[in-house]
This record gives C-alpha cells, sequence and structure tokens, in this order.
C-alpha cells in the first residue's frame, strides 16, 4: 500500500517553532518551566498539553483529507520512565483505528540525542553516537513499543530513529544499530515494517543497501531548496533562481532521482518521512514548489507524510495545514520572550486560557495546501 498521511509534530515532543518560540530543546524549556512553577505544576501542564493540542477531531480531519497514515513522532521519554507515557500512544491508536487510519511510530528524540538540534532534544551534541548506553536504551525502547503495540489494526510500522547526524563518525556505528535493532523487532513481530532513515538528516542512504530485506523501507527528508521551503533567505520564488541555481519540478526530479534509483536497483521502497514549506500567503510559488513534489512523488511511487499538522504560523520552517494565526500574549510575535516560553510565566494564573489557545478550532486551516494534498492523497 502506498502511504500518503500527515506528520503530528510536537504533540508527543514539544518544538519551539511550532509553538510560535525559540528552538530550545524540549527538556530545558520543561526544566525552566519546574524551576519557576514546581513539579506538580510541570505534570499538569504536561498532561494538559497531551489533552488538548491534538484531539480525536484532529484525527477526524486528517481522514477527511483522504490521508491514510499519520507518522507520529514522540520522545523517549514518552516512555522510558514516564508512568503515563503510553497513555497517549494507546490514545492515538484508539482515534486512529476509529478513523481508519495507520500509525508509524518514529522515535524523533532518542536517549542522549541522536542529531545536534532541538527536535533531537539536544542541548548541541549527539551524545547518542558517543555512549553505547544510549543506544541500548533505545533498543530497549523498541523491545517495549513493539510488544505493546504488535497487534493493533492501526500499526504501519516502525520509525528507527529521526534524522540522525553522525558527525565525524563513519556509517557503521548507524549500521550496526539498524542491524541490531531489526534483529530484536522481528524476534517480537514479523510483520510491520521498519523504517530506516539516511544519515546526514535522513539524505545519504547508500550505506543501507546491505540492511534491506522482507519489511523494510528506506525513509529521506527532503524540504530542499532549504532556503526556500523554509524562507530562510526572503523573497526566493519558485520556480525560480534559488542560490544562483535555477529550481523547478525538472530540477526536483534531479535530486530526488537517485533516490529513485536505489528504490529501482535494490527492490526497496521510499518512504519521505517528511517535507513541507512555510506558508507566505501563496505569493511566492509555495503552491508550485508543493505539486511539482508531490508529482514527482507519485512518478516515483514514493510514499509520504507532509510536516507538519498544526503549528503556529511563523516567519521560518515549515508551518501547519492548520495555523495559529493571531498575536496572542502567549506568542508575542514582538518579543522579547517568544510564544511556549511565555507559558511559564503565565500557567498559573491563565491556565484555562493557555488551554483554549491549543485547540484546534483557534486555528485556521491553510485551505490552499489542503486542497492539494486532498488531490494528491486521492489518486
Amino acid at each position: 500500500m502506498k502511504l500518503k498521511g500527515v506528520n503530528l509534530g510536537s504533540w508527543l515532543l514539544m518544538e519551539g517553532y511550532i509553538l510560535g518560540g525559540r528552538n530550545i530543546a524540549e527538556s530545558i524549556f520543561k526544566q525552566n518551566f519546574k524551576k519557576a512553577n514546581g513539579a506538580a505544576a510541570l505534570r499538569e501542564f504536561e498532561r494538559l498539553f497531551r489533552d488538548n493540542f491534538i484531539k480525536e477531531e484532529d484525527f477526524r480531519n486528517i481522514a477527511q483529507m483522504g490521508a491514510n497514515c499519520i507518522r507520529l513522532p514522540f520522545s523517549y521519554r514518552l516512555v522510558s520512565g514516564a508512568s503515563d507515557g503510553l497513555i497517549h500512544l494507546k490514545k492515538a491508536f484508539t482515534f486512529a483505528n476509529k478513523y481508519r487510519l495507520g500509525i508509524i511510530l518514529d522515535l524523533h528524540a532518542a536517549p542522549g540525542a541522536q542529531n545536534c538540534d532541538w527536535h533531537s532534544d539536544s542541548s548541541g551534541r549527539a551524545m547518542f553516537w558517543e555512549k553505547e548506553k544510549f543506544r541500548k536504551e533505545a533498543l530497549g525502547i523498541w523491545d517495549e513499543l513493539v510488544s505493546e503495540f504488535k497487534e493493533e489494526p492501526a500499526l504501519i510500522g516502525f520509525d528507527i530513529i529521526n534524522e540522525p547526524v553522525l558527525e565525524e563518525k563513519p556509517t557503521d556505528i548507524l549500521a550496526e544499530f539498524y542491524k541490531e535493532a531489526i534483529k530484536r523487532i522481528k524476534a517480537i513481530d514479523k510483520k510491520h515494517t521498519i523504517f530506516l532513515e539516511g544519515s546526514l538528516w535522513a539524505q545519504r542512504i547508500d550505506f543501507l543497501k546491505d540492511l534491506i530485506e522482507e519489511n523494510i523501507s528506506i525513509s529521506i527528508h527532503t524540504y530542499q531548496p532549504l532556503d526556500f521551503t523554509f524562507n530562510f533567505v526572503p523573497f526566493y520564488k519558485f520556480p525560480g533562481k534559488i542560490n544562483n541555481e535555477q529550481w523547478d519540478k525538472e530540477k526536483l526530479e534531479k535530486y530526488l532521482e537517485p533516490y529513485f534509483l536505489f528504490s529501482k536497483n535494490n527492490k526497496v521502497p521510499i518512504f519521505v518521512g517528511e517535507f513541507g514549506i512555510n506558508w507566505r500567503g501563496g505569493f511566492w510559488g509555495e503552491i508550485n514548489w508543493l505539486e511539482s513534489i508531490l508529482e514527482t512523488f507519485d512518478e516515483f511511487n514514493f510514499s509520504y507524510t507532509y510536516w507538519t499538522y498544526k503549528a503556529v504560523s511563523g516567519y521560518v520552517s515549515p508551518d501547519g495545514l492548520y495555523q495559529y494565526i493571531q498575536n496572542s500574549k502567549y506568542v508575542v510575535r514582538e518579543g522579547p520572550v517568544y510564544g511556549w516560553e511565555n507559558y511559564i510565566t503565565n500557567f498559573k494564573k491563565e491556565k484555562n486560557e493557555i488551554v483554549d489557545l491549543w485547540q484546534t478550532k483557534n486555528f485556521t486551516p491553510n485551505d490552499a495546501i489542503i486542497s492539494k494534498l486532498k488531490e494528491h492523497f486521492k489518486k
């Protein structure tokens, strides 16, 4: 089955920009929250966020778009040492089963952090590759999750680790980790798909060819050209000259063609776990880019999930199919404190207002992107 769906970013792993703020690690944000408000308040905050940022209606929205799957990013902290962590994953499967959506479990933040960025809950170092204990902990998490969810009708499979970045280390260390993960998962569950992401932000995949076997899918992420899709350089237009290169559908096809050839030569499916664009009102060719890349995915028979479902509308980075557009006191785009860090100072007195902000009813659907995705989901 060809997978076509959406990522549920920031629900089970909070990301700063998705919540209108700085991209600091979730653990740093929560340390600051705990220092200001206490441990009990932090526990309440986490529960309220997970109960309200994504709800049953959001699964219904995704199903009504014609999608057939959800990629579900989560932090290892949800499972490791979290007494109620599995409750939220079980809730996701309940909703997915009701609306006939499949779920790909995505370990988005691994113990020790598998890359140096905020979305792996890193404070600047990828310690996952430095200490074997972190890799063993991740394998143990997968043992637990596979055992727990292997009989779930909605389960599609397991995205072992999101966007690994090895820096100066050889890819052998990642290949060995994947090899052990495959062995342990298949000892518990031989039915479901195991997704292996390439190195360097899920872009380099050649080293994975020796790991291909039954029920393996290779996962890539693509946001090219990055300065355009993330709006790092304002006023670029698609199609058009971007960083002194002409970018158009033909250029996207050439960029993605090596992945198609890898798929063809190795008889393995390609899953584009992430792609997406920062929305600037549609004036800069955002829909042209989206149409071009979706057509290319269809031509190459790639599965895919769009990043992401829901976000505070911002100036950079791919934002949501549902956007929070207002500039409330919990967003404050003018600063000096932005987005989610305003929760820290306001939570005790204005808890109900903050919880209300998280409701999807307060987010505006991006009809242009949703319509384009619907068109391709139904093909």
